[in-house]
């Protein structure tokens, strides 16, 4: 169990809050100058630093991204945010096998978490691996039949390998 994370003074949960404002509207750079507004000892709390990783995202520095969801990982490990996050930047990164075997390792522990068993199929496909990457695909539909779910897997680039095979067999 990590230890009790500090309570965020009122002043600080106002620039967090804009910070996510900013992302959502599109402005990262206005975003990270809230998010340097916040008191320097909770700049490292998780919940900073997952904008901070949005934040970083948007800005397509994805090592960056990496090393900030590797410090969740270390601080909240029983939050699928750090590892997921870790993952996709790894795979920004043109690392996917790393992606992949980052979230073999922790994906027992978040049975029910759609989004991981999915990027597991993405990035299995993106392996070759499309006996696996079904598994995973299934396995997360199973989790999340959500049309919207549904629709992201067919227009998702990553699983491209897998929807041209079906093609290949209906042929």
């Amino acid at each position: 169990m990590s230890a009790p994370l500090p309570a965020f003074p009122e002043a600080d949960q106002h620039h967090l809050r804009a910070a996510e404002g900013w992302l959502g509207l599109g402005d990262w750079q206005s975003a990270n100058d809230e998010l340097e507004e916040i008191t320097p000892q909770l700049r490292a709390h998780p919940e900073v630093l997952e904008v901070r990783w949005q934040v970083y995202a948007a800005a397509k520095r994805w090592v960056m991204c990496v090393e900030i969801a590797t410090a969740i990982t270390k601080l909240v490990p029983e939050r699928a945010f750090g590892w997921l996050h870790r993952s996709f930047a790894l795979h920004e990164l043109k690392r996917t096998a790393e992606a992949r075997e980052g979230l073999l390792a922790v994906v027992e522990r978040f049975p029910a978490e759609a989004t991981m068993h999915y990027n597991l199929a993405c990035y299995e496909c993106q392996l070759g691996n499309l006996v696996e990457a079904r598994k995973w695909l299934a396995q997360a539909l199973a989790l999340d039949d959500s049309d919207d779910f549904k629709r992201a897997a067919l227009d998702d680039p990553d699983l491209d390998p897998l929807w041209t095979e079906e093609q290949r067999k209906q042929s």
